[in-house]
């Protein structure tokens, strides 16, 4: 057994380690009630629940707490979950707090599907700007159908076309060839897009996608690009489609009337702790994206990489996606949408940045 003596460098170092971080050691204020969260994360191979989600609530929160916050956390997939039915648990009080993907829970609210319209924004800097101009609305929308406090957004990389064409030699690809193709969505309006180039939508969980592939069941597939390669979908597609049709806008909800017991101590350490997770989330996925692209394809990689031929859109891709958007997924996701007011607040403000315009 080490003595006290050896370990005394040790654990210095770790409270100067965990202060760097901006971990408080120092104990929890006499205020703030002992808490255990149930807690539901993304997906439990994906980067952003083990380098971000999983540890702020296993280890951060603990800390920053000193002791009085921990939390039951696990991510969708340890708990066997799609991720579709989330918001749903969240409101009869199964779980506490839930991180999920916006178009994944929007089925009560096409105002919270609104954040992530398929093909409208095609660089990161742009699509964070719209979220956050969207942020009322979509706090609204999950009070009003959810009855859940909005506490964070926040984004995955590009979602990326990834098909199975069969044969490596090929360089070049356009939008209108995926007319008869089967490709996996995972939301209504990523549907629409495929609908609106000539493709069959196929609704499929991601942790099912890859034998998916594999049977033949979807030629092509639609996710991010880093969540791409970590799913390993280069052992069964050989093109990436470079066009954007997202990025997966996602949130932190917490059931609001468990919010509104917190104390006030609580409270004010998730509004301050939580701005700076979100930070890190966004500052991740713009270097995940072109990690997840040159990984998929030839490189440089951390790991093996996965030998993708990376197809780039030609001018006549770029215009059929602007035709796509305009008027098939914005005109779709208007009539679903249902109201004048609706259809204002989005083009007030994602709309507005984007440069585009919806209407029923």
């Amino acid at each position: 057994m080490k003595k006290f003596g050896i370990l005394r460098p040790l654990v210095a170092g770790a409270i100067a380690g965990a202060m760097a971080l901006g971990l408080a050691v120092a104990p929890a204020s006499a205020d703030m009630k002992k808490r255990e969260f149930k807690v539901v994360g993304t997906w439990g191979f994906l980067d952003h629940w083990k380098e971000r989600e999983g540890p702020f609530w296993k280890e951060r929160l603990p800390k920053l707490s000193g002791g009085a916050l921990t939390a039951n956390a696990k991510s969708q997939t340890e708990l066997g979950l799609s991720g579709f039915e989330i918001m749903r648990l969240l409101k009869l009080g199964v779980f506490d707090a839930v991180h999920g993907v916006t178009t994944y829970v929007a089925q009560d609210s096409p105002a919270i599907e609104g954040a992530d319209l398929s093909g409208v924004i095609q660089d990161l800097g742009t699509y964070r700007k719209a979220n956050e101009a969207y942020r009322g609305i979509l706090a609204r929308e999950f009070e009003q159908k959810y009855g859940a406090k909005l506490l964070m957004i926040y984004a995955w990389p590009s979602q990326q076309l990834w098909c199975n064409l069969g044969d490596k030699s090929i360089k070049e690809y356009g939008l209108h060839q995926l007319k008869g193709k089967k490709i996996r969505t995972y939301s209504t309006t990523l549907g629409d897009f495929i609908e609106g180039v000539g493709g069959s939508a196929v609704t499929i969980a991601f942790a099912e996608v890859v034998p998916a592939l594999q049977k033949g069941v979807a030629d092509c597939g639609l996710t991010g690009t880093l969540p791409a390669y970590n799913a390993k979908w280069y052992q069964v597609v050989t093109h990436n489609i470079r066009i954007r049709l997202g990025y997966a806008s996602s949130f932190l909800a917490m059931n609001l009337k468990l919010w509104n017991s917190l104390d006030k101590d609580t409270q004010a350490l998730f509004n301050r702790e939580l701005p700076k997770l979100e930070e890190e989330m966004w500052v991740a996925t713009a270097k995940n994206d072109q990690r997840g692209m040159d990984c998929n394809a030839s490189g440089p990689c951390d790991g093996p990489t996965g030998g993708m031929i990376p197809i780039e859109p030609t001018a006549a891709d770029k215009a059929m996606l602007k035709d796509v958007v305009e008027n098939v997924v914005l005109k779709r996701w208007a009539k679903r949408c249902g109201t004048q007011k609706c259809i204002d607040e989005w083009n007030a403000t994602i709309g507005k940045i984007a440069g585009m315009k919806a209407s029923m």
